[in-house]
C-alpha cells in the first residue's frame, strides 16, 4: 500500500509495521497497563497485561506480571479485551449532507460501538470526494471533530476517468465506483466499459477498486411501490448482482487488478467469489450486519428503515451467507452506515431513500444473531478486525501485539439490552435496528491508550458518554507509506 501524508507521520500513524518483540523493557514507567482475562492475543483468547507506552503496545505479558506504570486497569469480570474494531465502509455525508450524518456524530456513534477506525465513502457528501481538491474539503470538515480514525475513500466516475492517480497519491485508500445508479446526481455510475477502463486505472498505479455491483439490465425501472416489501425485492434480483460481480472479476482477470466487492447480499454469487480466489485472483468480498441478521419474510410493510441496496433477502439466502462467512469467502463484515433524516424514510419502498444505519450497534447485532446460531465470538472477530484493516493495508490495527496501536474495545458478551435508537448517537433515530433485543455491550472504547467512550456506567436511554476526541486524520496531499 501507499498512502499517508509525510506530514502527518507522527499524527497519523504511518507505521504499520508490528514489532514482534518478546522483550519489555519492566523498568521503565509505562503510561498503562491493561490487564484482562480474556484478551484477544494471537486469534484466541488468553490471559493477559498489556503494556502501553506512546500510544502503542509495548508488550503483552503474563496477566499478573508486575510492570512500572502510571496507570494499572483490570478488565471487569466476565468482559473481554478486543483489539478496536475497523469499519471501511461508513457514509458520514459532510459536507453537503451533514443534517444526515457528519463526523462529530458518526464518529462518537463509531467509537461507542468499539469502533477505532473508519474509512468514509466517497458519497453522499456534496462535494464527492472524485478530485484532489474535494478530499481536501472532505479533510477540512473532519479535522478536530472525530472521535476516532478516520480516512478517505475516492471515488470513480466517468468525468475523473484517467486521472485516479492524483487522487489515489493525495491519500484515498482507493476508489468506490458503482455499476447501476448510485442514487445521487453527483456520483455517476459507471458502464460496462468505463468499468473495465477504471479496473485497467488501477491495475496500472497498483490501486484497489470497490465495488457496489448490481448490473443495471437486470434491475425493473419504478416509481412509486407500495409498503410491501416483496414488490421492492422484486425491483432488484439477485442476477443483478451475479452479472455484476461476474464482470468485476473477468476484469481482475484480465488485468491483475486488486478488486473488493462491497456489501454482498446474495449469497448465490459466492461460488463465484471463490473459485475466482482459488484462481489468484485478487478479489475480496464484504458483507453487512443487516444481511446477517434480517430476512425479507419478517420486515413489516412500510418499514423502510429496512431498504437497502442490494436488498435484504429471504432466510436461505442469509444462511447460505452466514456459510460463506465461517469458510472464509467473506473476508469481512462492515457496517454499511448509509443514515438519512426521518422525512427521507417515506413508507412507499420506491420513493424511501435507501441506506441503513448502523455504525453504533452491527457488532453487537451480528454477536446476537451468531449466539442464536451457536458461532462462537471467536468466529467473528477477524471479519471485525484484522479483515478490514488488512482491506486498506493496516497491519497495526485490529490486533493486540507489540507495535500495534493501542486502539482497544471491552466488550461484555452476555449484556442484554433492547435498542432504542433515540439512545444512539447516529444523528437521526432511524435505523432497521430499533428494537432488536440485543447482546453484547461494549463498555469502553480507547484509542492510544487513553478512553475515547464508555458505557460502564450502565445504560440508560442514552447508551454511554463520549469521553474525548483524539480520533486524527489527514492533513496533507504527500505520500508516504500508509494512509492513516
Amino acid at each position: 500500500m501507499t498512502g499517508l501524508p509525510v506530514d502527518a507521520r507522527t499524527d497519523v500513524d504511518a507505521r504499520t509495521d508490528v514489532d514482534t518483540r518478546t522483550d519489555v523493557d519492566t523498568d521503565t514507567v509505562a503510561d498503562l497497563v491493561l490487564r484482562a482475562d480474556r484478551a484477544w492475543i494471537d486469534g484466541a483468547f488468553r490471559p493477559a497485561a498489556v503494556v502501553v507506552r506512546d500510544g502503542r503496545v509495548d508488550g503483552v505479558l503474563p496477566a499478573d506480571a508486575v510492570v512500572r506504570t502510571r496507570d494499572d486497569r483490570t478488565v471487569p469480570d466476565g468482559q473481554v479485551l478486543l483489539p478496536g474494531l475497523v469499519d471501511t465502509h461508513v457514509h458520514v455525508n459532510e459536507p453537503g449532507r451533514t443534517e444526515w450524518e457528519g463526523f462529530a456524530s458518526a464518529t462518537r456513534a463509531a467509537a461507542l460501538g468499539g469502533v477505532t477506525t473508519i474509512i468514509d465513502m466517497p458519497l453522499n457528501s456534496i462535494p464527492a470526494t472524485t478530485t484532489v481538491e474535494a478530499l481536501a474539503v472532505k479533510r477540512a470538515s473532519a479535522e478536530g471533530r472525530v472521535a476516532v480514525d478516520v480516512g478517505f475513500w475516492g471515488g470513480a466516475v466517468p468525468d475523473n476517468a484517467g486521472a485516479l492517480g492524483a487522487l489515489h497519491d493525495a491519500g484515498v485508500f482507493g476508489f468506490k465506483c458503482f455499476t447501476a445508479p448510485s442514487g445521487v446526481d453527483e456520483f455517476p455510475h459507471l458502464d460496462a466499459d468505463q468499468l473495465r477502463a477504471a479496473i485497467e486505472e488501477v491495475a496500472r498505479i497498483d490501486a484497489l477498486l470497490i465495488v457496489h455491483a448490481e448490473d443495471p439490465d437486470f434491475l425493473v425501472d419504478h416509481a412509486a411501490l407500495g409498503g410491501h416489501y416483496e414488490d421492492f425485492l422484486a425491483t432488484r434480483p439477485v442476477d443483478a448482482e451475479r452479472s455484476a460481480i461476474a464482470r468485476v472479476i473477468d476484469g481482475a482477470r484480465a488485468t491483475g487488478a486488486r478488486v473488493h466487492v462491497l456489501h454482498l447480499s446474495d449469497a448465490g454469487a459466492i461460488p463465484m467469489i471463490r473459485a475466482a480466489k482459488d484462481d489468484g485472483v485478487r478479489i475480496t468480498v464484504e458483507t453487512c450486519p443487516h444481511y446477517l441478521s434480517f430476512e425479507s419474510g419478517t420486515i413489516p410493510d412500510g418499514a423502510t428503515e429496512y431498504k437497502c441496496c442490494p436488498p435484504i433477502r429471504d432466510d436461505a439466502n442469509r444462511d447460505a451467507l452466514w456459510a460463506g462467512v465461517l469458510d472464509g469467502t467473506i473476508d469481512m463484515v462492515v457496517s454499511d452506515h448509509s443514515p438519512s433524516t426521518a422525512d427521507l424514510k417515506v413508507d412507499d419502498w420506491g420513493l424511501a431513500w435507501g441506506g441503513i444505519a448502523g455504525l453504533q450497534v452491527g457488532f453487537r447485532a451480528v454477536w446476537t444473531e451468531a449466539l442464536r446460531r451457536g458461532v462462537p465470538l471467536e468466529a467473528l472477530l477477524p471479519l471485525f478486525t484484522t479483515g478490514p484493516a488488512a482491506l486498506v493495508g493496516f497491519a497495526d490495527r485490529g490486533v493486540i501485539a507489540p507495535g500495534a496501536l493501542a486502539h482497544f474495545a471491552v466488550f461484555d458478551p452476555s449484556a442484554t439490552a433492547v435498542i432504542d435508537v433515540a439512545g444512539l448517537a447516529h444523528r437521526n433515530p432511524v435505523s432497521a435496528f430499533a428494537g432488536l433485543e440485543a447482546r453484547g455491550r461494549v463498555t469502553e472504547t480507547w484509542l492510544r491508550g487513553r478512553v475515547v467512550a464508555s458505557t460502564a456506567s450502565g445504560v440508560t436511554a442514552v447508551e454511554g458518554q463520549l469521553v474525548d476526541r483524539p480520533g486524527r486524520v489527514p492533513a496533507t496531499a504527500a505520500v508516504t507509506e500508509t494512509r492513516l
